[in-house]
């Protein structure tokens, strides 16, 4: 069996952006992986379409021979729109050589250790209202783990961000909504690296004990040292990785345990074979995966079969939940893909990843890139999405 030809199809879904990459074979059997780099689709297509010429009549079975040679195939390695690239294409091998065998990819991992694929809700909102509203319904609706993502600035394209200004309102918020729902449910918030050292601390001082479960990358993770020196400041968890695209980007965290839950993203890092290196070395670490998956069924039927193998994994994110529905899981692009059963994926039973993706509404889509939006503060300076 040999790689015969590799495709894209960037496609608009829900609010955002998707790039499918499909793998082809000279003997019919196909398979589908999706990249991380949302809103750089035409970026990571570059790539592919540089890697294509080494890939076409290469054994796909040999997966972890295709990723060495991916990697190490120039002179500038790495970066994330290579690495976006490479998990697409590592994705897609291991859902051929699971439709070859006849298994699902998790038994290509090692075999399933759990029967059953906690989530948490990710919870966006921009007004205390919504906030609790939301929270309600997902409690009632079964949801334990909630992650908050304040969302309190307008979706256009220069919007209006002040930290100091965010904090002391979400912090009262997000006390007042613990006393609401109780001690029971887990509770984190995402600030999305939109604060400084300082901010964060502060953030965290302003709410009671036992508020928050944990934080999520309240500051940017260029420098592992800011990190350690938040650490001294306050004693939060912090759920750090998404934006990692190696284990070597991984490694500082997991090593000084700057985080206690590690973020990867299946289709950033590096695809599953990236993924599996990155999950042992956080479990000789004793930290959990809190696998990222904001992408679509293919990102999380790649995460659900990586969290059955690993034994380290705690819980998967989603955005399609009862109280947002955000569309990024589209039954007109996927018709057959993971289904959500309360707040967990049941292990899928068929080969390969189990999704199926229409190409021909692919190809009749006209794609629009989209653009995060630009946070500006009120003096005018930029700050982070």
């Amino acid at each position: 069996m040999k790689i015969s030809d590799i495709k894209t199809y960037p496609i608009n879904v829900g609010f955002g952006s998707q790039l499918v990459v499909k793998v082809e074979t000279n003997k019919g059997i196909y398979g589908y992986g999706t990249s991380g780099l949302s809103g750089r689709e035409l970026a990571v297509i570059g790539a592919i379409e540089h890697f294509k010429t080494s890939l076409i009549g290469k054994d796909p079975n040999n997966i972890g021979a295709i990723w060495q040679d991916l990697y190490r195939g120039q002179y500038f390695e790495g970066g994330r729109v290579l690495t976006a690239a490479i998990s697409a294409i590592d994705i897609a091998l291991h859902d051929i050589k699971g439709k070859k065998l006849g298994v699902p990819v998790y038994e290509l991992l090692g075999g399933k250790q759990r029967d059953y694929i906690d989530c948490f809700a990710s919870l966006r909102f921009t007004s205390k209202e919504e906030l609790f509203t939301r929270a309600k319904i997902l409690i009632a609706e079964g949801w334990n783990v909630l992650r908050l993502a304040p969302a309190e600035y307008e979706q256009d394209s220069h919007a209006t961000f002040e930290p100091r200004a965010s904090i002391v309102k979400i912090a009262n918020w997000v006390s007042e909504l613990r006393k609401e729902i109780g001690s029971a449910p887990t509770i984190g918030i995402d600030y999305h690296h939109r604060l400084s050292v300082a901010e964060t601390v502060s953030f965290i001082q302003r709410m009671p004990a036992g508020t928050l479960d944990f934080i999520e990358e309240p500051i940017r993770d260029e420098k592992p040292n800011a990190y350690e020196t938040l650490r001294k400041m306050i004693d939060i968890p912090f759920a750090i990785g998404e934006e990692f695209a190696s284990k070597w980007q991984f490694l500082p965290y997991l090593e000084k345990g700057l985080t206690q839950f590690a973020r990867v993203d299946v289709c950033n890092v590096g695809g599953l074979t990236e993924a599996m290196k990155v999950a042992a070395i956080a479990e000789a670490h004793y930290i959990d995966l809190m696998p990222h998956n904001p992408l679509g069924p293919i990102c999380t039927a790649a995460s659900i079969h990586m969290a059955a193998a690993c034994p380290n994994f705690n819980w998967l994110e989603e955005i399609n939940t009862p109280a947002e529905q955000a569309g990024t899981n589209s039954p007109d692009f996927y018709p057959i893909q993971p289904i959500l059963e309360g707040a967990r994926y049941l292990l899928p039973t068929t080969p390969g990843l189990g999704v199926e993706f229409n190409e021909e509404l692919a190809l009749n889509h006209k794609f629009v890139p989209v653009e995060t939006p630009r946070l500006k503060r009120k003096d005018g300076s930029y700050t982070n999405w």
